[in-house]
């Protein structure tokens, strides 16, 4: 089933920041069956009888989540095309150690990316998302899925210079705008047989079998749950593969993942 958070169609009266939000179920004829409350809280997901076109609404981030959580280097290639590109040593991950990022560097399917006047290596990534969707603490490997929602499609973007100088990532992952998420949340989503494809206006840059991670989604979260409490809302980025050309202004990215759609965003300029 696909879940979409969309605000209300363009030509009604109210301003644009006005208008509210919804759920809905995007069905396969491009109509999204508006539902009330949210779909993986208790009592949330019941029709209310009201239909809209797809062409007709604006797409919004899926979720805002209550904490965004990221895997960095998980993919093996990167790996090692991260450390020929930088000239540093290998550093083959031993243990799925996650990370956080901020909600605020959040947009939407179709929103821009501002890159700011002073950034001068910018660099996507994209990625596959898990949408929790019930609380869960101390799970097994073989229970970790059972909290699991739904999937989205992210796109990392980093400022690579900004990454090496600053101490932390709070410029270099986590200015406005570096963290598309969309364009819909997937509850049926078969990662072995998925396939992650990335275009830059128009031309293949990245491709890579989505499944071939370091450390799988299951590891991933049956560590996390031995130490944290994960709450439904949250999400965990699960790191890319392949390498990425560095984007200007003007470039349009599309993250493209087998089952989950396509996430498409337009790098601008910053203006003041």
């Amino acid at each position: 089933m696909r879940w979409i958070h969309f605000s209300e169609p363009a030509d009604r009266p109210a301003a644009a920041a006005d208008r509210p939000t919804r759920y809905g179920i995007l069905d396969d004829d491009d109509r999204i069956h508006a539902v009330r409350g949210t779909p993986w809280m208790a009592g949330g997901g019941e029709k209310t009888g009201q239909v809209h076109r797809l062409a007709e609404v604006k797409i919004e981030v899926p979720l805002v989540p209550r904490t965004f959580y990221a895997a960095g280097l998980n993919y093996v290639k990167h790996i090692h095309e991260y450390a020929a590109k930088t000239g540093t040593a290998v550093n083959i991950p031993e243990q799925a150690d996650i990370g956080y990022r901020a909600v605020n560097a959040l947009v939407a399917h179709e929103e821009d990316v501002v890159i700011p006047s002073d950034a001068r290596q910018v660099e996507y990534e994209g990625e596959v998302v898990a949408v929790i969707g019930r609380q869960a603490r101390n799970l097994s490997p073989a229970e970790a899925m059972g909290c699991v929602f739904g999937y989205t499609i992210g796109n990392d973007v980093s400022e690579r210079l900004w990454q090496k100088s600053d101490r932390t990532f709070w410029r270099a992952k986590n200015t406005d705008t570096f963290k598309p998420m969309g364009p819909w949340i997937e509850t049926e989503f078969d990662i072995d047989r998925a396939e992650t494809t990335v275009r830059v206006n128009g031309a293949v840059t990245t491709h890579f079998r989505s499944g071939e991670m370091l450390f799988d989604m299951p590891t991933f979260i049956s560590r996390m749950s031995r130490y944290l409490t994960l709450h439904p809302g949250d999400v965990i980025w699960m790191g890319t593969d392949g390498k990425s050309p560095n984007i200007v202004a003007g470039d349009v990215v599309e993250v493209e993942i087998t089952g989950l759609g396509i996430l498409r965003n337009r790098f601008v300029a910053e203006t003041r």
